[in-house]
Formats: C-alpha cells, sequence, structure tokens
C-alpha cells in the first residue's frame, strides 16, 4: 500500500507541477520534467513482471541495479553471499539467474578458480567424447513393494514450507514444475491449494509436526494422510527424519507468519510461532521407523515412499539396513540432505557444526546399501547446495539417482538473499506472508523462469556426460570424479570412498565397516 501511496503522490506532484507550467510559469518545468520522468519510471516499476525489487521498491529498487553496474567487485559481493554469509562458488548465482532467464551464462576468458587449492574437485574428461543425447532421462521411483512407480526427473524442487516460503512462490515453483516436467517436494508445512492448483507433480514431505495429517494432539492421523495422499498430483510421500540445515532439531515457523491461512493447512493456532518436535512420536527404533514407512505406503495407495535424512552415524544406518532385510520391508527412495543445506531459522552452531556434507553421506548410504544388497531396490535423491550441472553430475557419481535443489530453485524465482526470510519482510516476496510484498513476486514470469532453470541446468548435465564419454547416468563411476588432497596428490572417489561389492556386509564385511557392520542393531539406534 504504501509504495501504492508513494507513486500516486509522485504522479500527482507531476501533473500538478505541469499545470503550474501550463497555466503560472514556465519556471515551474523546471521541476514537472524530473517529476513526469520519475513517475512514469515508477508506474512502469509497479507494472512489470521482470524485476520483484522494482515492483516492491518503484523507482528506488534501481540503486541496486547501478551499483552493481558501477563496479564488478561490488557485483561479485552479492553474487558470492549465501545465507549464512559465508562463500559461495564465484559464478553459481550468476549461472542461476542467467539460465532463469533463458540467456547464455559463458563469460569470456579462462578461469579464476585456483585449480590447485586442496579439495578441489574436476571432472575427467575424456579422449572419446560422445554425441550428447536428445531425449531426457529419468529415475523408475518404485521398489518391489510399490503399486504405482513414479519416473523422477534428474533436477527437481526440494522441499520448501507454504509459510516458509509465500503463496506465490509455492504457485511459482509448482507451475514452474507442472511446464518442466518435473517433481515438487512440498516441504514438512502441508499439503496447500497453491501446491495443487497449477498441477505439477508432488512429492509429499511429512515432517515431526505431522502437519496436514495431525491430530489435536499433535500425533499422526492416518485418515487425514491417506485422504489427502491419493490426490493424483501426489506422486510420493517422504518422511523426514533430518534436516542437513538443522539436523536433530525441528523447524520453527515465527507466529508473524501463521496466518489464518496457513494454521488451517497446518492445523495449528493462527497467531502463535510453531515448532516441530526434533524427534517422530510413531517410532523410535530402526524396525519401527521400517514399520512405518510400509504404513505410509499401504495408505498412500502403494504410492512410492521413502524418507529424507542428514547422515550423521554410518553405525545408525546401518541399522536401518539390518531393520529393512530383517522386516523384508524396502523404502522405496532415501533422500540424502547434505549438512551444507540452507534454512532461515537454525540455531548458527547446527548449521556448521552437526551433520554430514553431502559428499559423505551420499557416499555412506550408497555404499551401505550396495553393501547390504538392497541398492538395486532403492532410489538416492541428493539435496545440497545443487545448482549447476557441474553439481548434478557429481552427485550422480557419488552415489545418487537423481537430484533437488532448493536454493537455487529460489534464486531462479527471484530471491536475492536479503537474509530477512524469518522477518516476514522479504524484499521480493519469496519469504514472506504480507500480501503486498509477496505481491512483487509475478508467478507467470517466474514460474517460466524456474522451467528455464530446470531445463538449461540439465541439458548441462548431459553435455558435461558427454564430453566425459557417457551418455547415460548409469554409466559414471567415481573414477571420473577426481579430488585434490594437497598441491601433489590427486585422488579419484573410487580410492578415497572404495565401492562395497553387492552384498559384501552380509557375507564379509571389510575391516573398514566391520565394527559398525557388528555394532548396528535393528532395534536400537546406537551411535
Amino acid at each position: 500500500m504504501l509504495r501504492i501511496l508513494w507513486v500516486a503522490w509522485l504522479v500527482c506532484a507531476a501533473t500538478a507541477a505541469a499545470v503550474a507550467g501550463l497555466l503560472l510559469s514556465p519556471w515551474w518545468w523546471c521541476a514537472a520534467g524530473p517529476l513526469l520522468a520519475l513517475a512514469v519510471l515508477a508506474v512502469a516499476d509497479l507494472l512489470q513482471t521482470r524485476h520483484a525489487v522494482l515492483r516492491s521498491y518503484p523507482v528506488l529498487g534501481h540503486l541496486r541495479f547501478a551499483l552493481e553496474s558501477i563496479r564488478p567487485e561490488l557485483q561479485q559481493y552479492f553474487i558470492e553471499r549465501n545465507v549464512d554469509g559465508r562463500p559461495f562458488d564465484r559464478d553459481t548465482r550468476s549461472i542461476v539467474y542467467e539460465r532463469a532467464k533463458g540467456t547464455d551464462a559463458e563469460e569470456p576468458f579462462g578461469t579464476e578458480l585456483d585449480l590447485y587449492e586442496s579439495g578441489r574437485e574436476f571432472l575427467v574428461p575424456s579422449m572419446a567424447p560422445v554425441a550428447v543425447r536428445t531425449d531426457v532421462p529419468r529415475v523408475r521411483i518404485g521398489g518391489p513393494d510399490c503399486a504405482q512407480p513414479y519416473d523422477m526427473a534428474l533436477l527437481n524442487v526440494s522441499a520448501m514450507s507454504f509459510g516458509s516460503l509465500s503463496a506465490n512462490a509455492v504457485l511459482a515453483l509448482n507451475a514452474g514444475a507442472a511446464r518442466g516436467g518435473f517433481a515438487h517436494d512440498t516441504g514438512e508445512g502441508g499439503l496447500s491449494e497453491y501446491h495443487l492448483r497449477p498441477g505439477g507433480d508432488l512429492v509429499w514431505e511429512i515432517g515431526t509436526g505431522y502437519f496436514g495429517c495431525r491430530t489435536h494432539g499433535g500425533g499422526f492421523d492416518p485418515d487425514q494422510f491417506a485422504a489427502k495422499a491419493a490426490h493424483p498430483q501426489v506422486k510420493c510421500v517422504s518422511l523426514k527424519l533430518s534436516q542437513g540445515a538443522k539436523p536433530g532439531i525441528g523447524g520453527v515457523l515465527p507466529g508473524a507468519k501463521v496466518n489464518a491461512e496457513i494454521a488451517k493447512v497446518r492445523g495449528v493456532p493462527q497467531g502463535r510461532t510453531v515448532i516441530s518436535p526434533p524427534y517422530h512420536q510413531v517410532f523410535s527404533t530402526p524396525r519401527e521407523l521400517v514399520r512405518f514407512v510400509a504404513r505410509m505406503r499401504e495408505l498412500a495407495g502403494g504410492k512410492p515412499t521413502g524418507f529424507k535424512l542428514c547422515v550423521g552415524s554410518r553405525r545408525q544406518f546401518l541399522a536401518v539396513c539390518k531393520a529393512v532385510l530383517a522386516e523384508g520391508v524396502t523404502p522405496d527412495f532415501i533422500i540424502v540432505d547434505g549438512a551444507e543445506g540452507g534454512t532461515g531459522a537454525a540455531p548458527l552452531e547446527f548449521a556448521d557444526h552437526m551433520g554430514m556434507p553431502l559428499t559423505e553421506g551420499l557416499m555412506t548410504v550408497h555404499n551401505a546399501l550396495l553393501g547390504t544388497g538392497l541398492r538395486d531396490r532403492i532410489r538416492i535423491g541428493a539435496s545440497g547446495k545443487i545448482a549447476t550441472g557441474s553439481d548434478l553430475v557429481k552427485r550422480l557419481i557419488q552415489g545418487a539417482d537423481y537430484t533437488n535443489a532448493a536454493r537455487a530453485m529460489m534464486f531462479a524465482i527471484g530471491c536475492i538473499q536479503a537474509q530477512r526470510c524469518h522477518t516476514n519482510t522479504c524484499p521480493v516476496g519469496v519469504t514472506t506472508q504480507d500480501p503486498r510484498r509477496a505481491r512483487a513476486l509475478h508467478v507467470g514470469d517466474k514460474s517460466r523462469r524456474v522451467q528455464l532453470f530446470q531445463e538449461a541446468t540439465v541439458k548441462s548435465a548431459l553435455q558435461i556426460m558427454a564430453a566425459m564419454g557417457v551418455d547415460d547416468p548409469s554409466q559414471l563411476d567415481p573414477h571420473m570424479l577426481r579430488r585434490r588432497l594437497d598441491t601433489q596428490t590427486i585422488r579419484s572417489y573410487a580410492e578415497l570412498h572404495p565401492p562395497l561389492a553387492p552384498g559384501q556386509l552380509l557375507d564379509d564385511a571389510p575391516d573398514a565397516w566391520a565394527q559398525d557392520w557388528q555394532a548396528a542393531h535393528p532395534d536400537r539406534f546406537t551411535l
């Protein structure tokens, strides 16, 4: 409302000055000229749909773009800061923005990276590259107990809840998924009309708060769950055990964001801060977890069902594998969330010091499933700072079958990392429940950008794979990704994380795994 009043005042002032110039004195045109120009610019800013900053801050918003264009170093500063203030990869955000706009992300001259920096990774090109495949591969999700398998895209929208995101942000993400034919994870905040309205495929995530299928006491309501899981847009159901940015604690939605609509979707009181418990009420052992996954799949009519976690203890995950073998019940997928994941609501100590990074988490889960003979029945998704084609290929090499992106998708719908997610004052309408601010995000324009970003990123991944001499993700191998340990030492991921043979843990566990394998028990989570 304030921006409309500001523009209205500017138009009235410009009109008054122009009338005074015509009727009183030509000197009034000295004021009328600039005021008319500003008024035209302000109206254009309000009506345009490409830039959310200008829709929220007509005229004044141009200062941001002016600063970025004046000094390249300042522009890099905006590009290189992530949500917690630590450096992001140099070109990641600019690549996402360019691809979302449908333009090339190419720059002149060579790399500016320090290729001899310890920890630097590189993919191995082939002396015999192959043609880039024109069809886009998909991943069949659905194990032996699944009645309605789903073909997942290589890159999808990761979990972000309505409530954390605005209605317009959710609409744009789901509409982009519908246009591009990929999946949209709802996050743990419930299944809202904004997830359903555009028609995109959904992965319905259920967290410890059981939002959307919650009893009055905060427990799991099977009848609500079954009714909503039956919706044709719900293609998979995911049980959230933990989140990479804050493993071991529940989520927080400030009371200022909990309006009547969000309260209804989540089944919580309006205006009160919503805190998800750190643990689930429906299970306390690996065996109970596996049984609950089976129950969810039955209630969902046989749709693919799995769980998401940020890996901490290899021993605990092996306990889950033993429970799967003991119960004869197999989850259809497991989503591995890396500790480098972002959020607008987590203590800094958790974000910085808890959980495995995605690389180690992925390879732990992949090898554990290989060693227990379960890998061919369970698909692995990867989530955590995936924004480019090279990110996607690296995660496939490290054991993932498909990937999910959250932060990059937020960039695609206009996030500028103002770091106001928790205050309800997001300037571009992405993470706010203030309808005046949310209006800045134009759903039609931003949904197109989500589609373009996903298509361009998958295309980039296929081009990289072709340069490596493969045309299908199944042909990727840990030998194809190298890591520099120091200025003179390079190792492949096959050397850093030796792969287990199928069923090897069941026959004769190697020394590196033997102690954890023996200590893992299907009836307790032991560190």
